[in-house]
């Protein structure tokens, strides 16, 4: 079966794009049974939206929050706000005590 060019509107933006013979067939190698609704420009701003705002696809990293591990006495960060009365160990502490279970 050939396959040809199809003129698509883009859902989010309006715009119409080209849905490019070789697209489809790689849609159809994938298993993908619905044509694309979004524009190449809205579905990059939509993956950013979704993933992270780096152009590699990573999550933006995590906040981080300064500590003393209360086993060894270590300046350490963790990604959650540590709070009063309660332990927070560095990773190597944490490990030592995982494997001790």
């Amino acid at each position: 079966m050939s396959l040809e060019d199809k003129q698509l509107q883009c859902s989010d933006c309006g715009a119409e794009f080209t849905f490019s013979a070789e697209e489809q067939e790689f849609f159809q190698s994938k298993g993908y049974t619905n044509e694309p609704k979004r524009c190449p420009a809205c579905r990059e701003a939509r993956k950013a939206q979704r993933y992270g705002n780096d152009s590699y696809g990573y999550k933006s990293r995590r906040q981080m929050f300064p500590a003393t591990c209360a086993e060894c006495g270590k300046e350490t960060e963790v990604p959650f706000e540590p709070r009063e009365g309660r332990p927070v160990y560095c990773s190597d502490c944490y490990s030592k005590m995982k494997l001790n279970r």
